[in-house]
């Protein structure tokens, strides 16, 4: 599967954010990764579909919206309305009848649904959630703030994960380029990162060195 990288914004300087979208998307970014968070499922709070609706307008990647907040069902159509190419929501948040439910109205929109786990959770708990879903997003940190070091015991888990989902898997936390070799060997193919692409002084280089860390 090729590999795709997905700056997450939560890293970018949002004094100048339409330059700093722009500045990934001309580097060779496949999408943009937009954390949603509510001060309730995680301890922190980000930004909302205004937010959304306005890197709708500047950039034509493929926004993937990640729901880290308590009913996510509720909000998912006002991301949506904003421009969301992409809706990704908890199992740790969301009853399995609300997301088949949800599942269903986002792909009736042609939009792709993700389920998200965090690192303490089990793939047992998502298993009976893969068949709505079209992509899986793996935390390697702890969700609630940028920057984190990677979690090792995550590798395991996408290997796990690979095995009984054959669509893509998602990959966000502490991702550089060594971390990216161990989840791409593991069975990952999208590979969300923050602070490595943003901080670099070469963007197209970081980029790059994510996309053929396992080559």
């Amino acid at each position: 599967m090729r590999i795709k990288v997905a700056p997450s914004i939560l890293s970018a300087d949002f004094s100048c954010l339409d330059r700093e979208i722009n500045k990934v998307e001309r580097a060779g970014a496949d999408l943009i990764h937009v954390d949603v968070m509510d001060g309730h499922f995680v301890p922190n709070i980000t930004i909302g579909p205004a937010v959304v609706k306005y890197i709708r307008k500047v950039t034509s990647l493929p926004l993937d919206v990640h729901l880290m907040i308590e009913n996510a069902d509720k909000y998912a159509d006002t991301f949506v309305k904003a421009g969301s190419d992409m809706i990704t929501v908890h199992i740790e948040a969301l009853s399995l009848f609300k997301i088949k439910s949800l599942s269903r109205k986002l792909r009736a929109r042609g939009i792709k649904f993700g389920i998200s786990l965090n690192p303490a959770t089990p793939i047992a708990k998502i298993k009976n959630s893969l068949k709505f879903a079209d992509f899986v997003l793996v935390m390697s940190v702890n969700p609630g703030f940028g920057g984190q070091a990677f979690i090792p015991s995550v590798v395991p888990k996408i290997k796990q994960l690979r095995k009984i989902f054959k669509k893509d898997i998602s990959v966000d936390g502490g991702i550089n380029e060594d971390t990216a070799k161990l989840v791409i060997d593991a069975g990952a193919n999208i590979l969300a990162a923050g602070s490595y692409i943003f901080s670099a002084k070469n963007v197209k280089q970081a980029i790059e060195r994510i996309r053929n860390a396992a080559d």
